[in-house]
């Protein structure tokens, strides 16, 4: 008497728990493993999506700490290229809903934040936005199969697996770019290089960048690790140099070149790559227009842009969300979705809503390595994709400031 009892308790809070799941998928995208309340799920596929009413694409990235700026980026030019192709009639008249999270470029937030979106729905993804969190979704997406592109997550390691796409140069390719355009122009020169050692994205980025530089180039190597803020040494040690070359991020560097103001020579040039992007606007106690130098930076999208698909892009941001997060990391997010929903309509007969992620990703990596695809990066060239999912495109010099005269 008491089994059957304990029998019947058990059947009554099942009963109750599934009527709960599925209220809380109704009217919208339902979850990962939900059924939608019809048909039965398949064994084993864990990205079943039969309840999904709209292609779920997800992200995760800083959208608040130091990072923000990118993440900000991201998530505006995401949502922006994710309305007009909505308006269009979305993809094989499906709509897209775009989800990001918050992951404050801390990488122990990605499981989190990758669990949460997959179990919402999420078929495909822009992956992270920065390179160590950009890491560990790496590793999850290829576990758990989901294609994605990243804007902007730069590390060699990134698409690493085959269902690993960058918009971005690699950092690897940043450091050959940035090594050709010094090539051409410093050989039989000195140059100086500040880096951060401890820092994949810096570190990958000099590798390369002294493994293809003319060694008639002589350079002057100077380093930080951790959060140091203090770089009086280093620069001491640039005194004498005329370009800097920096590979790190914004906010090292603006504090680097408060410090030199007054020792590194007026007519120097500080050179960046992808992690310059935005120094010229928000960041606190830093106002570029004050630093005499020449600040420039390896780029594939020109912010200042008076034609063309670049400077559509630029008004339509400015216009929605001003000009103070307007960098190359949103530009390149703006084209990953674009990318996606070009490869998604190429291949409608192989494209469904309710398929998972696992059958979408099958379909998105066969298709990126056939596309060609024009956006408002790479100075309007058209973008293909090598079989390590890297990206083929042009890349420019881009100043940012002329020196002050």
């Amino acid at each position: 008497m008491k089994s059957t009892l304990k029998k019947i308790v058990v059947v009554v809070l099942a009963v109750a728990l599934a009527s709960m799941v599925l209220a809380a998928c109704g009217g919208g995208n339902g979850g990962n493993g939900g059924n939608g309340g019809g048909g039965e799920q398949p064994a084993g596929d864990s990205g079943y999506t039969a309840n999904n009413t709209k292609f779920v694409l997800g992200a995760s990235g800083p959208l608040t700490g130091g990072a923000a700026i990118y993440g900000i980026a991201v998530q505006n030019s995401a949502q922006m290229a994710v309305d007009e192709i909505n308006a269009a009639g979305g993809i094989n008249g499906v709509e897209i809903e775009f989800r990001m999270l918050d992951d404050m470029h801390d990488a122990t937030k990605v499981k989190t934040n990758f669990s949460s979106l997959y179990e919402g729905g999420m078929q495909v993804s822009l992956g992270c936005v920065t390179s160590a969190p950009g890491q560990e979704w790496t590793n999850l997406s290829h576990e758990t199969p989901v294609f994605f592109i990243t804007p902007s997550a730069s590390n060699d390691d990134i698409p690493k697996y085959d269902n690993g796409y960058q918009m971005c140069f690699a950092d690897g390719n940043q450091g050959l770019y940035a090594a050709g355009y010094v090539n051409d122009n410093y050989a039989g020169q000195t140059i100086g290089i500040f880096y951060k050692s401890d820092d994949n994205y810096s570190s990958g980025i000099y590798d390369t960048f002294m493994a293809n530089l003319d060694p008639s180039i002589q350079v002057v190597e100077t380093t930080f690790t951790g959060d140091a803020s203090t770089f009086d040494s280093q620069i001491q040690q640039l005194k004498d140099c005329k370009f800097i070359f920096m590979p790190i991020y914004y906010t090292p560097a603006s504090q680097f070149m408060i410090q030199a103001k007054g020792t590194i020579a007026d007519d120097a040039i500080y050179f960046g790559c992808d992690g310059f992007d935005g120094i010229d606007s928000g960041i606190e106690g830093f106002d570029i227009t004050t630093i005499p130098q020449e600040v420039s930076m390896l780029s594939h999208f020109d912010s200042k842009a008076s034609a063309g698909a670049e400077k559509d892009y630029i008004d339509k941001y400015v216009a929605a969300y001003g000009a103070d997060t307007l960098n190359q990391f949103g530009a390149s997010a703006y084209d990953c979705v674009y990318a996606i929903a070009k490869a998604m309509t190429e291949n409608a007969d192989k494209v469904s809503v309710t398929m998972s992620a696992e059958e979408l990703n099958e379909v998105l990596k066969a298709a990126f390595q056939e596309m060609t695809f024009t956006g408002v990066t790479g100075g309007g060239q058209p973008i293909t994709w090598d079989e390590n999912g890297y990206v083929n495109k042009s890349a420019v010099k881009y100043t940012i400031k002329e020196a002050n005269k």
